[in-house]
């Protein structure tokens, strides 16, 4: 046996490989002794299991396979349930051993029989559970069988569906309630009058309908209208948020890693995703940040450095070219966009003397857009002073923060958290964007982001910065 298992296992199968050779030897004894009965048991020995190769390879059966998610999306370190049903749709008969190819973390590939013991109606149904400590977007299958012939003679191998994505979205951390709504009420909303007419009666009232309390009764109006009217209701406008998401590789290049080598060969999870501890961290204070807000109903605008939406080149994004979400239906919206969510641009940008990105090189190549210009202060002027802006960032030049400091004045109130492992070295970048009207913290991959959060109601957050203020910033309590 130990000689045999050296033979591949997915061409023939132990008797398979046994004929074969044994055909060889009546063969080798048919030329020795001259008999053309060995000659005749040879060729058959020896073409039945190519004929039952041939027969595993052309006459493949058909399955159908049906595979659901539940839930369909999943947070990172929550557990998804694989609903699998499998059919046979050609003719045949017989077992097969079916697996579930599965990416690495997951772990080993759940390996089944089929038809299942308890299957009805032809088709046999599977299920098992999986688990992702990271996000992302992972490809679950295909199903691979291994049938046989009749004899048991050849093995063959093959996939039976192509396997579906399963999403894995960041999963938001609660944050602590802060002084971000500002004026606003305590669930996030403004009441404000609807006005049709100059006339200040006419502004407040409209025609009686059935079911108005009567105590609504505006009595003058009345009078005047010659029918029943009512104090105009308070119409309830949505808040607004924006989100600026750094995103740029040259932003977080310490402890840069990806689920791919950077020619873009995926490993053995097939997912690509150029992404660092830094960059991990600002993805889910995202989530986190947007769930927050969305729980105080509040529509929330994500936008890159560039003034382009944050997710334009997600591939998980269902609409990349979206800004706005709202509503829990937005917030699902944001998570899957989120979940593949990588760096992108190149690794080192050139910079002038002062940290200013160029424009170009001395030979007049174009260099890629600047940061933080015109057009994402176009995007911030369409909606001034609608609510808050939130500036997720990396590491920033002194340059850089000098040109996003103006965006501050189109905010009702302008929160910048910079993510780096060196906090302690951006007191000037921190300084030139609180001099801007920003409330802006430096914090580090290992810092709680809820203890970040509470730092921009600290006096720290609005102070010019030094060392000790800038730690104390990043969540670290003395």
């Amino acid at each position: 046996m130990r000689l045999m298992d050296r033979f591949p296992r997915n061409i023939f199968s132990t008797r398979g490989w046994g004929l074969l050779g044994a055909g060889a030897i009546f063969l080798l004894a048919a030329q020795v002794m001259g008999r053309r009965d060995l000659l005749a048991l040879a060729i058959f020995v020896i073409v039945l299991p190519l004929l039952a190769l041939a027969g595993t390879r052309v006459l493949k059966p058909r399955f159908q396979v049906y595979r659901e998610f539940h839930p369909s999306t999943v947070e990172t370190a929550a557990t998804t349930t694989v609903l699998l049903a499998v059919a046979r749709t050609g003719a045949g008969s017989g077992h097969a051993l079916m697996e579930e190819k599965l990416p690495a973390r997951f772990g080993e590939s759940p390996v089944f029989r089929f038809p299942a013991r308890s299957a009805a109606g032809g088709t046999s149904r599977y299920e098992y559970h999986l688990r992702s400590g990271k996000r992302g977007q992972f490809r679950i299958g295909p199903v691979t069988a291994e049938f046989s012939d009749p004899f048991g003679l050849s093995l063959h191998r093959h996939a039976i569906d192509e396997g579906d994505i399963l999403t894995v979205t960041p999963a938001a951390v609660e944050l602590p309630v802060t002084g971000l709504a500002g004026a606003r009420g305590h669930d996030g909303v403004t009441a404000t009058r609807i006005r049709a007419n100059p006339s200040d009666d006419d502004v407040m009232t409209r025609e009686y309908r059935h079911g108005d309390p009567m105590r609504r009764v505006h009595w003058a109006a009345t009078a005047r209208h010659g029918e029943l009217m009512v104090r105009q209701e308070e119409s309830v406008t949505t808040p607004e948020a924006t989100i600026i998401l750094d995103q740029r590789l040259a932003s977080f290049p310490r402890g840069t890693h990806s689920h791919a080598s950077a020619s873009g060969v995926a490993d053995a999870d097939g997912h690509e995703m150029s992404t660092s501890e830094a960059f991990e961290w600002a993805v889910t204070a995202a989530m986190s940040i947007c769930a927050h807000l969305s729980e105080r109903h509040y529509a929330v605008r994500f936008l890159d450095t560039d003034g382009e939406p944050a997710f334009l080149h997600s591939p998980s994004a269902p609409e990349p070219e979206a800004e706005e979400y709202t509503g829990t239906a937005g917030l699902q919206s944001v998570a899957e966009s989120l979940a593949a969510i990588h760096l992108s641009g190149p690794l080192h940008a050139r910079r002038d003397t002062k940290g200013t990105p160029r424009r170009g090189s001395a030979a007049g190549t174009e260099a890629a857009p600047r940061p933080f210009d015109d057009r994402l202060m176009d995007k911030l002027a369409a909606h001034r002073l609608r609510g808050p802006v939130l500036a997720i960032l990396g590491s920033l030049t002194p340059g850089e923060a000098r040109d996003l400091a103006p965006a501050a004045a189109f905010g009702a109130n302008a929160f910048a958290i910079v993510v780096t492992e060196q906090a302690q070295e951006f007191g000037e970048v921190l300084e030139k964007l609180r001099l801007g009207g920003w409330r802006a913290i430096a914090v580090s991959a290992s810092t709680a982001l809820p203890a970040a959060w509470s730092a921009f109601d600290q006096d720290e957050a609005v102070a010019p910065p030094g060392t000790a203020d800038v730690r104390r910033g990043a969540g670290v309590r003395p």
